[in-house]
């Protein structure tokens, strides 16, 4: 393996590990927010919020913006970091590959507003009270278990010579 190979195989370690953990530790903080919803007693109202809920984000979240959207342009963005690393970018793996830079400039702003926007509805859910706020992480966990799963399968797809998505380069057509 040259240093070129290397080089990119390290960029798209740290990429997937980065993005991976940044996810993986949201599930687990917001689960456990979501088991403790159990602790108290629950009427009916709860638990058909709860299902709602569950459904909601797993297809607004999971389906639509993960497995649609989100993951199959970050594995292509992992892909293109494999085979053309710089330096830069692999430095800045998680963030490349997550479009916040060297993108399209509709890639880049919509990146950073969406980022903004979940920050803002994070600080917001952290006014809610249990049981409200464990039904509402219980869906958001839904949806972040299934953008991780479908980024893995994404991932599997384009290093197994599948396309999955365009990785909005700029002066891409």
């Amino acid at each position: 393996m040259n240093t070129n190979q290397l080089h990119g195989l390290a960029g798209t370690v740290w990429a997937v590990l980065g993005i991976s953990l940044l996810l993986i530790s949201a599930i687990f903080r917001l689960g456990q927010i979501a088991l403790n919803t159990f602790n108290g007693p629950l009427s009916w109202y709860h638990w058909v919020l709860l299902a709602f809920t569950l459904f909601f984000m797993a297809y607004m979240e999971g389906y639509k913006g993960f497995q649609l959207k989100f993951s199959p342009r970050v594995a292509a963005r992992c892909f293109h970091l494999f085979k053309n690393p710089r330096l830069r970018h692999t430095l800045l793996a998680p963030f490349f590959c997550m479009g916040f830079f060297y993108t399209t400039r509709k890639r880049q702003i919509t990146t950073v507003l969406l980022t903004l926007t979940i920050i803002s509805l994070v600080q917001l859910a952290h006014l809610l009270t249990q049981p409200w706020r464990g039904i509402l992480d219980a869906g958001v966990v839904v949806g972040l278990v299934w953008g991780l799963l479908s980024f893995y399968f994404y991932l599997l797809q384009v290093f197994t010579g599948k396309t999955c998505g365009s990785p909005e380069l700029p002066n891409q057509p």
